[in-house]
């Protein structure tokens, strides 16, 4: 048990900032899903930037990593190329 009253800030900040990257997290999974649910490409087109931005702020909060968000926003960027019509 921590002794000192630092150490019990540190551990009190520590769980608040734990719970809080949970919820975002969550969140984030939780968008990623719902893009990769839409088979409308003009649905996908408009909620693709903002999960985008959603992904490179948890990534530049280390709540995920940046090749993590990289990879996501990659995949997300394919999904809706498969859906976009072929442009010929």
């Amino acid at each position: 048990m921590a002794n000192h009253k630092s150490a019990k800030k540190r551990i009190r900040q520590s769980e608040a900032r734990r719970l809080r990257n949970r919820y975002y997290a969550k969140t984030m999974r939780n968008a990623v899903r719902d893009i990769r649910k839409m088979n409308d490409a003009a649905a996908v087109a408009e909620a693709l930037p903002r999960v985008t931005s959603m992904l490179d702020k948890l990534a530049r909060k280390n709540v995920i990593s940046k090749n993590k968000a990289a990879n996501l926003k990659s995949k997300l960027a394919l999904h809706l190329n498969k859906l976009a019509p072929a442009k010929a």
